[in-house]
């Protein structure tokens, strides 16, 4: 089962197991970190599932949609880093991915 490393707000940093076929946002929620809102429940109509990807899988991740690129428009701390997590299926090509939980607006 592939990897996904998670460092929260405080900066600490947990590896967890990841079911492939689930969102980045999904794979967060369901090992109970719960500083990551997600409050539309991974619709893409909120930016509360804001993470910073590393740069090293940046190239495994799909094109940023307009209207995600939209809604981390609306984030005082959006980086070329940033990406919804409920937007970001999850598999076997990103095992050892490291996010970092984005500040709260």
């Amino acid at each position: 089962m592939p990897k996904l490393i998670i460092v929260t707000r405080e900066g600490e940093e947990s590896s967890v197991d990841g079911q492939t076929g689930l969102s980045v946002m999904e794979v967060i929620r369901d090992h109970g970190i719960d500083e990551l809102l997600a409050l539309c429940g991974g619709c893409c109509s909120c930016a509360t599932c804001h993470v910073y990807v590393d740069e090293a899988y940046a190239d495994r991740l799909p094109p940023i949609s307009a209207d995600e690129s939209d809604l981390l428009d609306s984030s005082d701390h959006r980086t070329a880093a940033s990406r919804l997590s409920c937007q970001l299926p999850f598999d076997e090509s990103l095992d050892g991915m490291r996010v970092t939980i984005a500040p709260e607006e």
